[in-house]
C-alpha cells in the first residue's frame, strides 16, 4: 500500500492534501478508484496514475483534489 506516495508529494501539495497516517490508507483507496485499478494493487495504480499525470496533470490533481474533499479530512 502507498508504495508510490513518495512520488507524489508535489501533486499532494498543489492539491492542498496532507498526508498523515490517520488518513493515509483512505487517500489511496481514493486514488485507486480515480484510476479504477483494484485497491493494494500498487504497481498497475503508479503505471496508471503515471499515465493520467503524463495526459494532463492539471486535470488529475483537480480530480485528485475533488475526491479526496468528499471522503479524507486533511
Amino acid at each position: 500500500m502507498t508504495c508510490y506516495f513518495r512520488h507524489l508529494q508535489e501533486f499532494f501539495k498543489k492539491a492542498n492534501v496532507e498526508v498523515t497516517s490517520e488518513n493515509k490508507r483512505e487517500i489511496d483507496r481514493v486514488i485507486h478508484d480515480i484510476l479504477d485499478v483494484e485497491y493494494k494493487n500498487c504497481s498497475t495504480t503508479w503505471r496508471e496514475m503515471k499515465k493520467k499525470i503524463a495526459e494532463n496533470e492539471e486535470a488529475f490533481i483537480s480530480t485528485l483534489k475533488e475526491e479526496l474533499s468528499k471522503r479524507v479530512k486533511t
